[in-house]
């Protein structure tokens, strides 16, 4: 379990293919470095993997098949930055909202708009997600707990004030990039409630 505050963006220093079609993915990091061991869970771009490897200045952590089917994680290269958090104790803050790590589907920016004081991001999501967003509630992309500031037909807008655009990689999205989406768990907990 996560927050969506991301802590800090790491740098993709290799991916390796196993034998088993999952990848290796070693991360150049620092400050999520502290406390974490093999066998701990690290949020990298809003997916919860495992730590298989810790040495000096990164980790390493595996994705298996379904992972890079669902996720953009199977778009990373060799000097990707991605998102890091490190999962949530229980004596934490919430900052965020609760982030599982499960990512729904994948979405795409379609357009960045710059503001006065911050940037208008505009997602497309995949259409059986749209009945899950709602104005102003919460909703993860790439990892970070955002507030939908408007819901459109297709997707939703988020705006990302300068302290999220400079200590994410929010920084370095363009349109038509891919990202992974996370829809709220209490929205998904409600529905199959209801439907029983």
């Amino acid at each position: 379990m996560f927050t969506g505050i991301i802590e800090e963006i790491g740098v993709v220093k290799q991916i390796r293919g196993l034998s088993t079609g999952a990848r290796k993915i070693s991360i150049e990091c620092e400050k999520v470095l502290d406390e974490m061991k093999i066998g701990d869970s690290l949020s990298v771009n809003g997916v919860c993997l495992t730590i298989v490897e810790r040495r000096n200045e990164k980790v390493a952590v595996e994705a298996v098949e379904e992972t890079i089917k669902k996720t953009m994680i199977g778009n990373l290269r060799t000097g990707s930055r991605v998102n890091l958090e490190r999962s949530v104790r229980l004596s934490d803050r919430l900052g965020g909202h609760l982030v599982q790590g499960h990512v729904d589907a994948t979405g795409s920016v379609v357009s960045i708009e710059k503001l006065p004081l911050s940037r208008m991001y505009r997602f497309r999501i995949p259409r059986p997600l749209m009945k899950y967003i709602i104005q102003v509630g919460s909703v993860s992309v790439n990892g970070v707990s955002l507030t939908v500031a408007e819901k459109l037909s297709d997707g939703f807008k988020v705006a990302i004030i300068p302290h999220t655009f400079e200590n994410t990689t929010f920084q370095f999205l363009r349109p038509g990039d891919v990202v992974n989406i996370e829809i709220d768990a209490i929205a998904k907990y409600v529905e199959s409630l209801l439907k029983r």
